[in-house]
C-alpha cells in the first residue's frame, strides 16, 4: 500500500506528518535526499526540514545521490525507515535519479509499502511527467536529463507554494497553462497532500488566531 506525504515546505506541515504516521514517526530513521537543493543558490530550508525532522524525534542519514556509490544508495534507502526527498530543482534531481538509478529503487521501496516524504520538488517528481514543472523551475539545470517523465506513482500533479511569494505567479501560470491537461493538486507552504493506499487527501495546519 502507497503511503506519500507530499509537501511544499515540510517545516510548515510537520505536525500533520506526526498525525499522518498516528504518532509512530518518533524513532525512525529517515534517508534525506537533498540533492535538488545543491543547485539553487536560496536553500534555507534544508536546515529548517532537518530540524523539524529531528524534532519529531527521528534520526537523519543523509544522502546526496549525485556524490553517492550505487551501493552507499541502495544501502540507505533500504535500510531506512522513510524515505525523504528535499525541494529544488526538479530537473536536476530527476536527472540525477535516472543517472543513478535511485528513481527505480524509490518507486520499488514505495511500492512494498515504504513511506515517502516529498518537498516540492520531491513531490513534484512523483508523478508521471514534470513538463509543468518549467514554469517554475530552470531545465538548463539538468543538461543532461532526455525527458521528463518521472516516477509514475500518481495519477495527478502535486503543484508547490500556492500563493507563496516567489513562486504565486509561476504557480498561476502552471494552473492557467495545464489545468485543463492535467489533474493539478496546488498547495500551498501549510498544505500537504497525503496518499494512503487508495485515499488522497489535502491537508492544512490551521493557522494561529491573532
Amino acid at each position: 500500500m502507497k503511503k506519500l506525504f507530499l509537501s511544499a515546505y515540510f517545516s510548515g506541515v510537520a505536525k500533520l506528518f506526526q498525525s499522518f504516521t498516528e504518532n509512530t514517526c518518533s524513532g525512525k530513521t529517515v534517508v534525506f535526499i537533498p540533492t535538488a537543493s545543491i543547485v539553487e543558490k536560496v536553500n534555507f530550508y534544508v536546515a529548517s526540514d532537518k530540524k523539524a525532522l529531528i524534532k519529531l524525534g527521528m534520526t537523519i542519514d543523509e544522502l546526496e545521490i549525485s556524490k553517492a556509490t550505487p551501493e552507499e544508495i541502495k544501502t540507505k534507502i533500504t535500510n531506512a525507515d522513510y524515505i525523504f526527498v528535499e525541494g529544488g530543482n526538479t530537473f536536476y534531481l530527476l536527472q540525477e535519479l535516472k543517472r543513478t538509478g535511485t528513481d527505480k529503487l524509490i518507486v520499488e521501496q514505495i511500492n512494498n509499502g515504504k513511506l515517502y516524504i516529498g518537498v516540492s520538488a520531491g513531490s513534484m517528481i512523483i508523478s508521471k511527467d514534470i513538463e509543468f514543472a518549467k514554469l517554475m523551475d530552470d531545465p538548463a539545470a539538468a543538461p543532461d536529463l532526455k525527458d521528463y517523465s518521472a516516477l509514475g506513482l500518481i495519477d495527478f500533479c502535486v503543484v508547490p507554494h500556492y500563493n507563496n511569494v516567489p513562486f504565486k505567479k509561476a504557480v498561476e501560470k502552471i494552473i492557467a497553462e495545464y489545468s485543463g491537461k492535467l489533474d493539478l493538486h496546488p498547495i500551498s507552504n501549510n498544505q500537504v497532500v497525503t496518499v494512503n493506499g487508495d485515499t488522497i487527501e489535502t491537508l492544512s495546519v490551521e493557522k494561529k488566531k491573532k
